[in-house]
């Protein structure tokens, strides 16, 4: 995965008003979360970080590790969740969950299509049912997509998760979800359709 790197300042007053009051400095209120519990739920670090910084990992299909200086610490993370306001879609508040070189994580991976498959040569349309698939591993190893070859893949088939293999990665998406499929289209089946019979040649018998 590529690297980004943010800032962030601790936050003491926490709750709606506060975190209003944030956003109308230019902030965001975000969490982190690692592997500090209390009574066996995890404890959050509160923080904000400037909206400026933040879009950069808000408006993308990317994935990243994300180096986060809060107050002059270093924290190595991923993108956990982003809540956004019902009605305009502004960024009202982020969670991050921290990384290291030994735990696993888990976390949603782009699917990237490759090749043109044999089922759109035919006219077939080509259907991508879900756009990521969560794998879990150590985050060194995690890819910033998964490229999945579709060029053999006929009108009426379909590729599944359990269909795929990537070294290092397990899949925690369930291997009977469809990934990608090629569709009949009305044209498709009219050429089918429209498709001349081959001709036979019939050989004479003896004797005629």
């Amino acid at each position: 995965m590529k690297e980004i790197s943010i800032t962030g300042q601790k936050r003491e007053a926490l709750g709606k008003k506060a975190s209003k009051a944030i956003r109308k400095q230019g902030m965001i209120p975000c969490n982190l979360y690692g592997e500090n519990k209390q009574d066996g739920k995890p404890v959050a670090l509160a923080f904000a970080s400037p909206f400026s910084e933040l879009r950069k990992i808000i408006y993308t299909p990317h994935i990243y590790v994300i180096k986060i200086d809060i107050d002059g610490t270093s924290h190595t993370a991923v993108m956990k969740e982003i809540q956004f306001h019902p009605v305009t879609d502004a960024p009202l508040h982020v969670d991050f969950y921290e990384v290291n070189d030994q735990q696993p994580i888990t976390i949603g991976i782009p699917v990237k299509l490759t090749g043109l498959a044999q089922g759109v040569r035919d006219g077939g349309r080509m259907n991508l049912s879900i756009r990521k698939i969560a794998v879990t591993a150590p985050y060194q190893q995690i890819p910033e997509h998964l490229d999945i070859d579709v060029t053999a893949l006929k009108i009426g088939k379909s590729i599944k998760v359990g269909d795929l293999s990537f070294e290092g990665l397990e899949f925690a998406t369930s291997k009977d979800v469809v990934v990608c499929s090629i569709k009949m289209t009305r044209n498709a089946a009219q050429t089918e359709e429209e498709a001349p019979e081959e001709e036979t040649t019939e050989t004479p018998a003896e004797g005629e």
